[in-house]
């Protein structure tokens, strides 16, 4: 609390209630003595003042430092020496630049008389000047050779140097040549006899350069005809062969719609039937003879019709039905026959009838004499009894002729065109 209590002020609790006495106190009237010989406490009666004893030894107190003594040549503290007085540092002499060695004139070997500029042209009079002399013209030629090019001159205005110069550089600042790659100011002077016979033959090419020259452009026009010749085997001469093919497809079917061909025996080279192969997207129309200018080459399929390979109609009720084709270029409607499985469809479209085959087997390969892949039973295909078989023909490996691709079917339906198209076209 911050109340006050008096009775802790008063000494109330620590001395008692009747407060301090000085007649009992022993003390009180032993006056105070500063220094330490005086006893303390002398009236009490049982305390003595301190005695020392004898054999103790007196205080001595130790030996005081010397105290310092400066020398006598010693300044005294904070006092500072004089100053010598300043002598200022010897004059240094004035600078004297090296002199500049000139080289020593050379006067030119030979220099042009002074000529006065002439001011602008302006359109006011001027006099003339008067023509020069014969030693005049001379020294002035001679000056000019040394200066610059015969055709400039010291005399006219800015119109006049501007037009020297032109003719001196061309337009666009060019030095000028002349026929003969010389330059401008090397033309006024006449070429000897000599120097114009060495600098036509130093025209004319060597027999080396000619024979490269010839053997370049050999190799090129080789080179482009070759070029051009791929061209047209791969690529127009399908464009070619496709059109005529489907331009005879569509007469065939325009004929047929007519009634105007019946069946019955074909000229070589004329239509009779469409060869359709869905597996291959192929549908090419089929004409009698193999002849390569009048069928195989305009992309159609062509019937071994003739002569001693002379092999059965669709519509025969026993024999082999053999076609022909290219697997490249013209068309190439063969071309992918090696593709065919046993069991893919080949269909034969006449005037009346469809008729369709399954594939049965394939020979890879095989010499171009092997005819007997043509009889009426082939050999090699697996048949052993008669029967209505087709055999497709052609070349192997590609862009050769070397080997033959043969490719057999056996006949499954004979439909009516009155019945519609076959599944196999249908689907």
């Amino acid at each position: 609390m911050t109340a006050l209590r008096p009775e802790r002020e008063s000494g109330a609790g620590w001395y008692g209630s009747e407060g301090y006495d000085a007649s009992e106190d022993p003390y009180a009237s032993v006056p105070y003595d500063p220094r330490d010989s005086a006893a303390p406490y002398a009236s009490s009666p049982s305390e003595r003042p301190y005695v020392p004893s004898p054999a103790e030894a007196p205080y001595v107190p130790p030996h005081p430092e010397p105290q310092y003594v400066p020398s006598p040549t010693e300044a005294p503290y904070g006092a500072y020496p004089p100053e010598a007085p300043y002598v200022p540092p010897p004059a240094q002499p004035p600078y004297v630049p090296p002199a500049a060695e000139a080289p020593p004139y050379v006067p030119p070997a030979a220099e042009a008389p002074y000529v006065p500029s002439l001011p602008e042209e302006t359109v006011g009079l001027r006099v003339p000047d008067p023509p020069p002399r014969a030693s005049e013209g001379s020294a002035r030629t001679a000056a000019a050779g040394t200066t610059g090019s015969p055709s400039e001159s010291p005399h006219g205005g800015r119109a006049a140097r501007r037009k020297a110069a032109r003719g001196r550089h061309g337009r666009h600042g060019a030095e000028v040549s002349g026929r003969d790659g010389a330059p401008a100011d090397q033309r006024s002077a006449p070429l000897s006899r000599v120097e114009a016979r060495r600098l036509a033959r130093a025209r004319k090419p060597s027999p080396g350069v000619v024979a490269s020259r010839i053997v370049g452009e050999a190799f090129i026009t080789t080179g482009v005809v070759m070029l051009l010749f791929v061209t047209y085997q791969l690529w127009w001469t399908n464009v070619r062969a496709h059109a005529q093919a489907g331009n005879e497809a569509h007469q065939l079917q325009d004929d047929w719609a007519s009634g105007k061909r019946n069946p019955g025996t074909f000229e070589p080279g004329q239509g009779f039937a469409i060869l359709h192969i869905p597996k291959l997207d192929v549908v090419v129309p089929i004409a009698e003879g193999t002849s390569k200018t009048k069928v195989l080459d305009k992309g159609m399929v062509g019937h071994y019709g003739q002569g001693d390979l002379n092999t059965a109609m669709p519509e025969a009720k026993t024999g082999n039905f053999g076609l022909a084709g290219h697997r490249n270029t013209h068309g190439e409607p063969f071309r992918y026959i090696n593709r065919l499985k046993p069991g893919d469809p080949i269909v034969v479209e006449t005037q009346d009838t469809y008729f369709v085959y399954k594939t049965t087997s394939t020979l890879p390969v095989t010499s171009p004499a092997n005819i007997g892949v043509l009889d009426p039973i082939p050999k090699g295909s697996g048949f052993t009894e008669p029967g209505r078989y087709i055999t497709l023909t052609t070349c192997t490996p590609e862009f050769t002729s070397k080997y033959r691709l043969i490719v057999w079917g056996k006949m499954v339906e004979e439909r009516p065109r009155s019945k519609g198209k076959p599944d196999a076209l249908v689907s």
